[in-house]
């Protein structure tokens, strides 16, 4: 049996990550839809390492918050394994 996700949700999370500066947006991106590890995304855009993982992390702080604020009832769990890689 296969769960889709819910439309709403998705489009929650899909604003969530077009509200993100261009930067982190593309990012974010590069990690979770497109599969890159953080030493492939710094080398493809000039950032450490480092701050590659501070990109990712910030993002999904950002799209935790996003939900949330959005939410009357406490954010689905599950939101993340639409992202895994």
């Amino acid at each position: 049996m296969t769960h889709e996700p819910d439309p709403e949700l998705l489009a929650r999370i899909e604003a969530a990550v077009q509200a993100l500066p261009r930067q982190r947006r593309e990012v974010f991106l590069a990690f979770r839809v497109h599969a890159m590890s953080y030493a492939e995304i710094a080398r493809a855009t000039g950032l450490s390492v480092a701050q590659v993982g501070r990109h990712v992390a910030r993002a999904i702080a950002h799209i935790d918050r996003h939900l949330q604020r959005n939410e009357a009832s406490p954010r689905p769990p599950s939101w993340r394994r639409l992202w895994r890689r």
